[in-house]
């Protein structure tokens, strides 16, 4: 009978070591052995991929981009996945990027998918850059982008870009897709959406999304892409597929070590109390 308890015990307080180790195990070997896992599509993520793939040569997108290098692994894929469809279907976009350390990583991403595409910087895009307030700005843009933009990111007057010719503020857009890691998301959907109704759909990171889901809800956003498992929907959906479905690999072999201790430890609690009340 001790010998069952002892058991049952160290099925509930199995050593941290052992838990980190196998957790390390579990990220290293799929990227020795890469395996791919199917990622199945939900309709908040598919509403966004299909918003996009309406459009078409001379439409306009205004996409967001608004986090910085800390939260890039999960949202990096998303702007990647976005800017390729965009300059693979010649809809011209419009950039912003209000989050105060994120302009020189914005424009690198910018740059390393428009030279894929072949798009020309203010023939194809424009990219704004930063300003700070980033709720003044968003009120600014939707009456006019001179108003906080008189000139763009490497000092190019509006008035002389050919993209922004004919373009006024973001409500002229198609629709804004903003991806962010912060409360700039909030700022969209109370000026953007909620005071000038433009069509809004967001990417934000996995501690985020499950305070966005009741703005899905109440359509005043279209869409949702969720932290890295959103990314690796969307790719799986453009065929654009970097590090988004790649990171579904790492995400299951993790998940499946924590879950597996879950049930152990509660396997060996309800054990042992079932031994306790026939001891009894």
């Amino acid at each position: 009978m001790a010998k069952q308890e002892n058991l049952f015990d160290k099925m509930m307080s199995i050593d941290r070591r052992v838990i980190y180790l196998l957790l390390g195990l579990a990220v290293i070997v799929p990227a020795i052995f890469p395996f791919d896992v199917p990622v199945a599509t939900t309709p908040e993520v598919e509403s966004v991929f299909h918003f996009v793939d309406s459009l078409g040569t001379g439409d306009y997108l205004f996409l967001g981009v608004d986090y910085d290098p800390s939260t890039m692994a999960e949202l990096h894929p998303m702007t990647k996945a976005i800017l390729s469809q965009c300059f693979s279907q010649d809809v011209k976009v419009i950039i912003t990027a209000l989050s105060q350390n994120g302009p020189g990583m914005v424009e690198s991403i910018i740059n390393e998918i428009a030279d894929q595409y072949g798009a020309k910087n203010h023939i194809d895009y424009c990219f704004l850059g930063y300003k700070p307030y980033p709720g003044i700005v968003v009120l600014n843009m939707g009456v006019n982008f001179k108003l906080t933009f008189p000139n763009d990111y490497y000092g190019a007057s509006l008035d002389t870009i050919p993209v922004m010719q004919g373009i006024k503020n973001y409500t002229e857009c198609a629709g804004v897709i903003d991806v962010c890691a912060g409360n700039i998301a909030d700022m969209w959907i109370q000026f953007g959406n909620g005071r000038y109704g433009v069509p809004l759909a967001l990417g934000v990171t996995g501690v985020m999304a499950s305070d966005y889901y009741p703005y899905l809800q109440s359509g005043q956003i279209f869409g949702l892409m969720p932290g890295m498992k959103g990314a690796a929907e969307y790719e799986s959906l453009s065929g654009y597929k970097t590090t988004g479905i790649r990171s579904m690999a790492y995400q299951t072999s993790t998940h499946v070590i924590i879950l597996a201790f879950i049930i152990i430890s509660n396997i060996g609690w309800f054990l042992s109390r079932k031994e306790e009340k026939k001891i009894g």
